[in-house]
Protein backbone atom coordinates (compact mmCIF):
# COMPACT_ATOMS: atom_id res chain seq x y z
CA UNK A 1 0.00 0.00 0.00
CA UNK A 2 1.20 3.34 -0.56
CA UNK A 3 2.22 5.84 1.90
CA UNK A 4 -0.64 8.46 2.68
CA UNK A 5 -0.04 11.49 2.30
CA UNK A 6 -0.79 14.24 4.23
CA UNK A 7 -3.03 17.30 1.93
CA UNK A 8 -0.65 20.58 2.30
CA UNK A 9 -2.37 23.09 4.54
CA UNK A 10 -3.68 25.82 2.35
CA UNK A 11 -2.14 29.30 2.77
CA UNK A 12 -4.38 31.49 4.54
CA UNK A 13 -3.62 35.05 2.85
CA UNK A 14 -6.89 36.28 3.74
CA UNK A 15 -6.19 35.41 8.09
CA UNK A 16 -2.60 37.11 7.41
CA UNK A 17 -3.61 39.96 6.14
CA UNK A 18 -6.32 40.50 8.55
CA UNK A 19 -3.41 40.07 11.63
CA UNK A 20 -1.22 42.26 9.91
CA UNK A 21 -4.13 44.68 9.99
CA UNK A 22 -4.77 43.92 13.84
CA UNK A 23 -1.31 44.79 14.04
CA UNK A 24 -1.33 48.20 12.31
CA UNK A 25 -4.20 49.06 14.34
CA UNK A 26 -2.56 48.36 17.77
CA UNK A 27 0.43 50.22 16.89
CA UNK A 28 -1.39 53.07 16.03
CA UNK A 29 -3.13 53.38 18.73
CA UNK A 30 -0.32 52.00 21.24
CA UNK A 31 1.90 55.19 19.49
CA UNK A 32 -0.81 57.82 19.85
CA UNK A 33 -1.25 56.99 23.37
CA UNK A 34 2.45 57.00 24.26
CA UNK A 35 3.14 60.12 21.98
CA UNK A 36 0.39 62.33 23.87
CA UNK A 37 1.76 60.96 26.80
CA UNK A 38 5.11 61.27 26.29
CA UNK A 39 6.03 63.64 24.12
CA UNK A 40 7.92 62.41 20.78
CA UNK A 41 11.61 62.64 22.27
CA UNK A 42 10.69 60.49 24.61
CA UNK A 43 8.65 57.68 23.12
CA UNK A 44 10.67 54.88 21.39
CA UNK A 45 9.80 52.16 18.88
CA UNK A 46 10.76 49.40 21.22
CA UNK A 47 8.11 51.17 23.98
CA UNK A 48 5.38 51.73 21.17
CA UNK A 49 6.30 47.85 20.36
CA UNK A 50 5.84 46.72 23.58
CA UNK A 51 2.54 48.20 24.24
CA UNK A 52 1.44 47.41 20.95
CA UNK A 53 2.41 43.28 21.70
CA UNK A 54 4.46 43.52 18.33
CA UNK A 55 8.34 43.19 17.43
CA UNK A 56 10.50 45.72 17.10
CA UNK A 57 10.48 44.86 13.35
CA UNK A 58 6.96 45.31 12.52
CA UNK A 59 6.85 48.80 13.65
CA UNK A 60 9.16 49.64 11.17
CA UNK A 61 8.24 47.50 8.90
CA UNK A 62 4.75 48.80 8.84
CA UNK A 63 5.52 52.07 9.15
CA UNK A 64 9.26 53.01 8.54
CA UNK A 65 10.42 55.53 11.87
CA UNK A 66 8.57 57.50 14.03
CA UNK A 67 7.82 60.01 12.19
CA UNK A 68 6.07 57.49 9.47
CA UNK A 69 4.29 56.52 12.39
CA UNK A 70 3.41 59.63 13.07
CA UNK A 71 2.06 60.87 10.04
CA UNK A 72 -0.09 57.19 10.08
CA UNK A 73 -1.65 58.59 13.28
CA UNK A 74 -2.59 61.67 11.67
CA UNK A 75 -4.04 60.17 8.62
CA UNK A 76 -6.00 58.03 10.65
CA UNK A 77 -7.60 60.41 12.46
CA UNK A 78 -8.03 63.46 9.55
CA UNK A 79 -10.03 60.59 8.63
CA UNK A 80 -12.57 61.42 11.39
CA UNK A 81 -15.95 58.81 12.04
CA UNK A 82 -16.60 55.88 9.96
CA UNK A 83 -16.17 54.11 7.11
CA UNK A 84 -16.06 57.00 4.76
CA UNK A 85 -13.52 59.63 5.67
CA UNK A 86 -14.10 63.01 6.54
CA UNK A 87 -12.97 64.82 3.45
CA UNK A 88 -14.26 62.71 1.09
CA UNK A 89 -17.64 63.20 2.50
CA UNK A 90 -16.71 66.93 2.97
CA UNK A 91 -15.88 67.16 -0.88
CA UNK A 92 -18.87 65.20 -2.31
CA UNK A 93 -21.29 67.77 0.36
CA UNK A 94 -19.51 70.58 -1.32
CA UNK A 95 -19.66 69.55 -4.87
CA UNK A 96 -23.76 69.32 -4.04
CA UNK A 97 -24.29 71.84 -1.98
CA UNK A 98 -25.64 75.15 -4.12
CA UNK A 99 -25.47 77.37 -0.69
CA UNK A 100 -22.27 78.48 -0.25
CA UNK A 101 -23.44 79.49 4.39
CA UNK A 102 -24.79 75.96 4.25
CA UNK A 103 -21.45 74.70 2.99
CA UNK A 104 -19.78 76.53 5.98
CA UNK A 105 -21.15 75.47 8.42
CA UNK A 106 -21.13 72.07 7.32
CA UNK A 107 -17.27 72.14 7.22
CA UNK A 108 -17.75 73.52 10.42
CA UNK A 109 -19.60 70.46 11.50
CA UNK A 110 -16.44 68.47 9.83
CA UNK A 111 -14.18 70.14 11.86
CA UNK A 112 -15.51 69.60 15.42
CA UNK A 113 -15.46 65.90 14.14
CA UNK A 114 -11.99 66.02 13.08
CA UNK A 115 -10.41 68.15 15.59
CA UNK A 116 -10.38 66.55 18.60
CA UNK A 117 -8.69 63.69 16.96
CA UNK A 118 -6.06 65.35 14.74
CA UNK A 119 -5.32 68.84 16.91
CA UNK A 120 -3.37 66.91 19.89
CA UNK A 121 -1.30 64.99 17.38
CA UNK A 122 -0.43 68.19 14.86
CA UNK A 123 0.40 70.48 18.31
CA UNK A 124 2.80 67.27 18.92
CA UNK A 125 4.64 67.39 15.25
CA UNK A 126 4.46 71.59 15.81
CA UNK A 127 6.23 70.79 19.11
CA UNK A 128 8.64 68.08 17.98
CA UNK A 129 9.84 69.95 14.96
CA UNK A 130 11.96 72.61 17.10
CA UNK A 131 14.24 70.40 17.76
CA UNK A 132 13.85 67.17 15.58
CA UNK A 133 14.78 67.96 11.70
CA UNK A 134 13.43 64.75 10.59
CA UNK A 135 9.87 66.27 12.49
CA UNK A 136 10.59 69.50 10.93
CA UNK A 137 10.41 68.15 7.67
CA UNK A 138 6.84 66.57 8.40
CA UNK A 139 5.22 69.73 9.78
CA UNK A 140 6.16 71.30 7.22
CA UNK A 141 4.18 68.62 4.52
CA UNK A 142 1.36 68.78 6.92
CA UNK A 143 1.27 72.56 7.00
CA UNK A 144 1.19 72.33 3.19
CA UNK A 145 -1.11 69.76 2.59
CA UNK A 146 -3.89 71.58 4.61
CA UNK A 147 -3.17 74.84 2.75
CA UNK A 148 -3.39 73.07 -0.21
CA UNK A 149 -6.45 71.72 0.50
CA UNK A 150 -8.17 75.25 1.86
CA UNK A 151 -6.86 76.66 -1.59
CA UNK A 152 -8.93 74.28 -3.69
CA UNK A 153 -12.05 75.23 -0.87
CA UNK A 154 -11.33 78.51 -1.76
CA UNK A 155 -11.22 78.13 -6.19
CA UNK A 156 -14.29 76.45 -5.39
CA UNK A 157 -15.95 79.84 -3.87
CA UNK A 158 -14.46 81.57 -6.00
CA UNK A 159 -15.12 79.65 -9.70
CA UNK A 160 -18.67 79.68 -8.10
CA UNK A 161 -18.93 83.26 -8.02
CA UNK A 162 -19.18 83.44 -3.61
CA UNK A 163 -16.51 85.44 -2.71
CA UNK A 164 -17.24 88.81 -1.88
CA UNK A 165 -15.86 91.53 -4.00
CA UNK A 166 -12.62 93.02 -1.82
CA UNK A 167 -11.69 89.12 -1.71
CA UNK A 168 -9.09 87.84 -3.27
CA UNK A 169 -8.65 83.63 -3.73
CA UNK A 170 -5.18 83.49 -2.14
CA UNK A 171 -6.68 85.67 0.88
CA UNK A 172 -9.84 83.37 0.91
CA UNK A 173 -7.49 80.70 0.93
CA UNK A 174 -5.52 81.97 4.28
CA UNK A 175 -8.81 82.94 5.89
CA UNK A 176 -10.02 79.14 5.95
CA UNK A 177 -6.54 77.77 7.19
CA UNK A 178 -6.45 80.56 9.82
CA UNK A 179 -9.83 78.96 10.85
CA UNK A 180 -8.83 75.07 10.42
CA UNK A 181 -5.63 75.83 11.98
CA UNK A 182 -4.87 73.48 15.38
CA UNK A 183 -3.85 76.21 17.06
CA UNK A 184 -7.03 78.25 16.98
CA UNK A 185 -8.45 75.21 18.15
CA UNK A 186 -5.90 74.81 20.96
CA UNK A 187 -6.57 78.30 22.40
CA UNK A 188 -10.85 78.16 22.06
CA UNK A 189 -11.06 74.50 23.02
CA UNK A 190 -8.46 72.62 24.97
CA UNK A 191 -7.10 76.20 26.54
CA UNK A 192 -9.89 77.96 27.04
CA UNK A 193 -12.68 75.20 27.57
CA UNK A 194 -14.82 76.47 25.09
CA UNK A 195 -17.73 73.54 23.73
CA UNK A 196 -17.41 71.97 20.45
CA UNK A 197 -20.69 73.48 19.26
CA UNK A 198 -19.47 76.64 20.42
CA UNK A 199 -15.78 76.64 18.51
CA UNK A 200 -18.04 75.46 15.77
CA UNK A 201 -20.39 78.20 14.96
CA UNK A 202 -17.70 80.68 15.97
CA UNK A 203 -15.67 79.10 12.98
CA UNK A 204 -18.66 79.40 10.39
CA UNK A 205 -19.84 82.56 11.43
CA UNK A 206 -16.15 84.31 10.96
CA UNK A 207 -15.93 82.62 7.64
CA UNK A 208 -18.84 83.93 6.52
CA UNK A 209 -18.39 87.18 7.64
CA UNK A 210 -14.96 87.53 5.83
CA UNK A 211 -15.27 85.62 2.56
CA UNK A 212 -19.21 86.01 1.78
CA UNK A 213 -20.81 89.29 0.80
CA UNK A 214 -23.30 90.47 3.00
Amino acid sequence: MPDTVKPRRRYDSRGRREQARRNAVAVLEAGQRLFLDNGYAATTIAAIATAAGVSVETVYKGFGNKAGLVRAIHDRALAGHGSVPAFQRSDEMRAGEPDPHEVIRKWAGFLTEVMPRVAPILLLVRSAAATDPEVAVLWEELEDQRLNRMSDNARHFSDRGHLRSDRTRPQARDVLWAYTSPELYERLVLRQGWPLKTYGQFVSEGIVAALLPS
